[in-house]
């Protein structure tokens, strides 16, 4: 172990790190459980990341991953390393609440297939991370548990709709997190805690698991320290799954080994769109220095338009909503849920264990989407939607016949503090340069990129093509290797 690695605590190192201390037996995966362990305890109370956690069967499973290593049967570069889980994604014996008065109590009965991929590769899961009820929001403050703090500032928001994922992630609280994007719930957050986030393309990872927000929308996606970590992580989760219908049968190649193989020089495209009236100025010149980057490294930088990127928030938020109005019908106070103790009779039941257990950003969400879904509504609103989707993901395929991948801000700006935007436009619009990405099902991956005057984390959003995540970590790679933004850490 080289000493500058020596130097870095056991819970801020990477997974590709500790694989290979794992691997050359200068730590063991109950150590490392016992770091992680420790972090949490020592700085939990001002990041409120988690929703619950067992160190003990952390610590058990930690405690079998060494038994493996000692019997020549690890798993992989994943075998001992915890992972934390945002708290819409199933875990056998494990709280499933969606950050939700609603699930409360609810355990989960069976694991998620990403769930069952990271046991299989031998990963400790540890603790259920905090985010928006029902992933919605852009700022874990919907929570209906408590509100998650920034670890770069614990009075700022880590983002949303998975917020606990990315702040456990910059606090040292985990080695690696998955979270879920509907609309940049993955990459918003990770920009404003300083973290890498990849939204794979739609269908790249199963939703089997997955508690529904916005079925065509959704998907899983990792958080990780590095671009390398990332690529272990997706390669673990990625692949066909026969209970998702949305799964896609593409072929996963192996993603750590890719980015040594793909090096560039790319055609990026600037999104002209994406650079107007309220981005934040410090944000927009962290920006415009990588675009310079990846131009002094020899990439071709070409403007593109995607002209019906104005339309994307409207057709989102009819979209999502409607969605979302259908897969919260479940939640009925009969099969399983929040069921109201002063119920008269079943439909006062129905009425007053919604009303008991959702909160005020689920209630408008759910309000419009039946809204736009009613009789008389359906075709001037949601189905004009959807062909406006089909006009958003076409200009994307579009700028693919000129350019390699996209290049824009993930945030207009960077993290603000608890309680500033009770406005839900105000919140709405930190989504503007995520959403169309999720309504026209590309990979998207924010990293790193610059602090602002105020030492906030700042991201840039890299869009690829459908099915070529493999390119799209290569492109991010190449301007990771060349900044130190990944070695910083927050105070707390």
């Amino acid at each position: 172990m080289s000493a500058a690695m020596s130097a870095v605590p056991l819970h801020y190192r990477t997974i590709a790190e500790l694989a290979a201390a794992l691997a050359a037996r200068e730590v063991s995966a109950v150590e490392l459980a016992q770091a992680v362990i420790a972090r949490a305890a020592a700085v939990e109370p001002r990041v409120r990341a988690f929703n619950s956690a067992d160190p003990a069967d952390a610590l058990a499973q930690a405690a079998a991953s060494d038994a493996r290593r000692a019997a020549g049967q690890a798993r992989g570069p994943l075998d001992g390393i915890p992972i934390g889980f945002k708290d819409v994604i199933a875990v056998k014996d494990q709280p499933l609440t969606a950050s939700s008065k609603m699930l409360a109590n609810f355990v989960s009965p069976y694991d998620a297939t990403v769930t069952a991929r990271l046991k299989a590769a031998g990963a400790v899961l540890y603790g259920r991370l905090n985010c928006d009820e029902f992933a919605m929001g852009s700022s874990t403050e919907n929570s209906a548990f408590h509100p998650t703090g920034n670890p770069w500032d614990v009075t700022r928001v880590p983002g949303g709709s998975s917020g606990g994922s990315a702040a456990a992630l910059a606090a040292g609280e985990a080695i690696a997190t998955l979270g879920s994007d509907t609309g940049g719930s993955i990459r918003q957050p990770a920009a404003l805690c300083g973290v890498v986030g990849l939204k794979p393309t739609y269908g790249l990872v199963s939703r089997y698991g997955l508690i529904a927000y916005a079925s065509s929308l959704d998907q899983i996606g990792p958080f990780t320290r590095t671009v390398e970590d990332n690529a272990i992580v997706l390669g673990a989760i990625a692949g066909h799954d026969e209970r998702d219908s949305t799964s896609y049968r593409a072929e996963i190649p192996d993603y750590r080994r890719e980015l040594a193989a793909r090096r560039g020089p790319w055609k990026l495209g600037i999104p002209k769109e994406y650079f107007g009236a309220g981005l934040d100025p410090e944000i927009g010149a962290a920006v415009e220095q990588a675009i310079a980057f990846y131009k002094a490294q020899g990439c071709e930088i070409r403007e593109v338009s995607l002209p019906h990127t104005q339309y994307c928030l409207d057709t989102y938020y009819i979209i999502a909503t409607a969605e979302a109005s259908s897969n919260l019908a479940r939640y009925d106070g009969i099969r399983y849920g929040h069921r109201s103790a002063d119920a008269k009779d079943i439909v006062d039941l129905y009425f007053k264990s919604r009303a008991e257990g959702f909160g005020a950003e689920v209630k408008r969400r759910i309000i419009l989407g039946t809204y736009v879904l009613s009789s008389g509504y359906y075709d001037a609103y949601y189905l004009r939607a959807q062909k406006v989707r089909t006009l958003i993901r076409q200009d994307f395929l579009n700028a693919y016949k000129e350019v390699d991948a996209l290049i824009t801000p993930t945030s207009p700006i960077p993290a603000f503090k608890l309680g500033e935007k009770s406005d839900p436009l105000a919140m709405y619009l930190c989504d503007i340069y995520t959403i169309g990405v999720n309504l026209a099902g590309l990979p998207a991956l924010s990293l790193p990129c610059g602090f602002t005057k105020s030492s906030l984390p700042i991201g840039v959003q890299l869009i690829g093509q459908p099915f070529k995540e493999a390119d799209l970590l290569a492109i991010a790679q190449a301007y990771e290797r060349g900044h130190d933004w990944k070695l910083r850490t927050p105070v707390l």
